[in-house]
């Protein structure tokens, strides 16, 4: 009996709820969603491993995007110091076999890198649904290439220790809704300090 009546109450509970339209929800789009996860402006140092730090100047309200390519530098870099062989986090192939040869100039030679290095004129300069392309200015100035047998820097620093310059990633939004680099273009344009 008290099942009866239980089930009686369960029925008459749902057909006094009046049914309601089904509406569809727009889902969080994935700037949306990295939006929240947005850096905050100005200048925030990042320790990538031993020795070496990141110096990222955000701007003001700096597109979620930017974070792609400052992930990216800090991934690399950290890799090198670590010793890893190679880096292929939100990469697709092409920037992932860019990256890991980068990376294997410096491990295939036992060396590394110490000090600071200045990200900063971070900007996403042009963007689509599906692509965007992302540039930041590299000052690496203030870091030495290493040798990781000694610990030293090595006696004849790299060109890129000497001028700042620009760096840009072409993104692409996989339909998983993940924004990876495509591809990494370094190119002579100079940046200022």
């Amino acid at each position: 009996m008290r099942g009866a009546v239980a089930l009686a109450l369960l029925v008459a509970g749902c057909a006094a709820q009046a049914e309601r339209p089904y509406t569809p929800r727009e889902a969080a789009s994935p700037a949306k969603t990295a939006a929240r996860a947005s850096p905050t402006a100005g200048p925030r140092t990042v320790a990538v491993g031993d020795g070496m730090r990141v110096r990222i100047e955000w701007p003001a309200n700096p597109d979620p995007l930017l974070k792609v390519l400052t992930n990216y530098y800090l991934g690399t870099r950290k890799a090198v110091v670590t010793g890893v062989d190679r880096y292929s986090r939100d990469l697709e192939i092409d920037a992932e076999v860019q990256a890991t040869e980068w990376i294997r100039e410096f491990t295939d030679t036992d060396q590394s890198l110490r000090g600071v290095a200045r990200l900063y004129d971070l900007r996403v300069s042009a963007a689509r649904s599906k692509g965007a392309q992302i540039d930041m200015c590299v000052d690496e100035s203030e870091l030495r290439l290493i040798s990781t047998r000694t610990g030293k820097a090595v006696t004849s620093q790299p060109d890129w220790t000497r001028e700042p310059y620009h760096q840009a990633a072409l993104a692409h939004r996989g339909d998983d809704g993940v924004w990876r680099i495509r591809a990494l273009v370094s190119d002579d344009e100079r940046c200022k300090r």
